[in-house]
């Protein structure tokens, strides 16, 4: 999408100078205006350029979301919701500038029930802070981003990441929310119990909305038990095809694969150099199983099996702490190994998900693309989910190769979606996928719309983001 197509949101000068002075009046050094910290709740992973908001508050509550809230509503000034800021597709951006509402301070864990599987906690937790937490009552939250993401956001961007395809999205794993809506009123989504049929399903409706139609205040999450063993490793594959076909051939089988990531040749290259892995350059498949000392062994030597036939392996795999840890960090570290293939050019990560089928010739098909226009990007993907990330790496500085890189974002969105995918699995719509979003759900973002306008009828929630108004 050009930068041209960005939505343009009015700015409401004198409400946000009105709003300006009310907040800093109620919260004192809470609230700031500084220019440097109000570009740090800007900035942008992508090419799209940062706009600040005018103002930041530090919330500490849910009295707090609501009182700002309430200020903003009554003056029609936007507001934005702020985690930890590590959203992909410009979401935290401020395009008619407002306030940001940083909920990085409330970030306690309220309520463990072990005896449900599930707790409840403040957005501003953070996943690896949930997980120290309960190192010791046997479970853990599930989901991994790769990022150590704000729970909040995680819920608002719908995050998934290396462990969905045993253990689901966000969307599988949140059970409530609590939620301050544009008018300030605050809603509670759903009760604890596990299932309901009561009614319309707002936890799910707010889950990827993005901040646009309210801020979370709350979430009541699902807990997975810490298995009693796992086992991870490595597999070499001679074409990308093939590792595609070992996934497509493990899910069908019943596998119980935790984790099963794919790195084509590029982004393996990276890897190995960033990381100082003794492996072939070629495509692989980084696996994760989970469960008893006997079912992971058994697992593991049955996916060796099945990469035999395919002409892979061996599939070097190992039950130890230590050397699972090593592999999975140079998997998550595929990012700054990466930025190594290209010194002082900026990483710009899109995604898009094809069904698994897809998977195979969309990534060849990108690949192909991607060397006629004698682009640098590496791909990595959540190969199981029919997920994959290409990181193009960019002088953001020239525009040349900015309207080269929004060119290929076009043809990979158009692409995903000739193939029945979607033109995002991961990072969501934010200023940048509008228009893929209109191609995508054609009519629906009619009704998408409507929501919006009913919730939010003057556009003050993160507007700008995923719909045109």
């Amino acid at each position: 999408m050009a930068l041209k197509d960005l939505a343009r949101v009015a700015r409401n000068d004198d409400g946000i100078a009105l709003v300006l002075g009310i907040l800093k009046q109620r919260f004192g050094e809470r609230f700031q205006t500084g220019t440097a910290l109000r570009g740090q709740h800007a900035h942008t992973t992508t090419y799209i350029p940062a706009q600040m908001p005018d103002g930041v508050l530090f919330a500490q509550s849910a009295d707090d979301v609501q009182a700002a809230v309430e200020v903003c509503a009554a003056h029609r000034v936007p507001i934005i919701p702020f985690g930890t800021g590590t959203s992909l597709e410009g979401q935290v951006n401020a395009p008619g500038g407002g306030i940001s509402i940083d909920v990085s301070q409330m970030n306690r864990i309220i309520e463990v029930h072990a005896e449900d599987l599930d707790c409840v906690v403040e957005p501003g937790v953070t996943r690896k802070q949930l997980n120290t937490h309960l190192r010791d009552t046997g479970l853990f939250f599930p989901i991994d981003p790769g990022a150590d993401a704000s729970l909040g956001g995680m819920a608002a961007t719908r995050a998934s990441g290396t462990n969905a395809v045993r253990y689901g999205t966000m969307r599988d794993n949140v059970i409530s929310l609590d939620v301050v809506l544009p008018s300030g009123r605050k809603i509670t989504t759903a009760k604890r119990a596990r299932k309901s049929s009561a009614g319309y399903d707002l936890t799910r409706l707010m889950i990827g909305s993005e901040g646009t139609l309210g801020i979370i205040t709350q979430l009541t999450l699902r807990l997975a038990g810490q298995p009693e063993a796992i086992t991870g490793g490595v597999c070499p594959f001679p074409t990308l095809e093939a590792a595609v076909q070992a996934v497509i051939t493990t899910i069908q089988m019943g596998l119980p694969v935790a984790r099963i990531e794919l790195a084509n040749t590029l982004q393996m290259q990276a890897i190995i150099d960033y990381a100082s892995l003794d492996l072939p350059v070629g495509p692989c498949l980084f696996l994760e199983f989970h469960g008893t000392e006997r079912g992971v062994a058994e697992q593991s030597e049955t996916f060796g099996e099945i990469a035999g036939d395919l002409g892979g392996g061996p599939f070097i795999w190992s039950a130890h702490e230590e050397d699972r840890s090593r592999l999975w960090q140079a998997r998550h570290d595929a990012y700054w190994a990466a930025l190594t293939l290209r010194p002082g050019a900026k990483g710009i990560s899109t995604d898009v998900c094809v069904p698994i089928s897809q998977l195979a010739d969309c990534i060849v098909d990108t690949e192909t693309d991607i060397a006629e226009h004698d682009l640098v990007a590496p791909i990595v993907g959540h190969a199981g989910d029919g997920n994959f990330h290409v990181l193009l790496l960019i002088d953001d500085t020239s525009r040349e190769e900015i309207a080269a890189a929004e060119s290929f974002v076009e043809r990979l969105n158009l692409r995903a979606l000739a193939m029945g995918g979607t033109c995002t699995g991961e990072h969501g719509i934010g200023q940048g996928k509008m228009a893929f979003l209109e191609m995508e759900m054609g009519g629906a973002v009619d009704v998408m719309r409507s929501i919006k306008r009913t919730l939010d009828p003057d556009n003050i929630m993160n507007p700008g983001k995923i719909l045109r108004l």
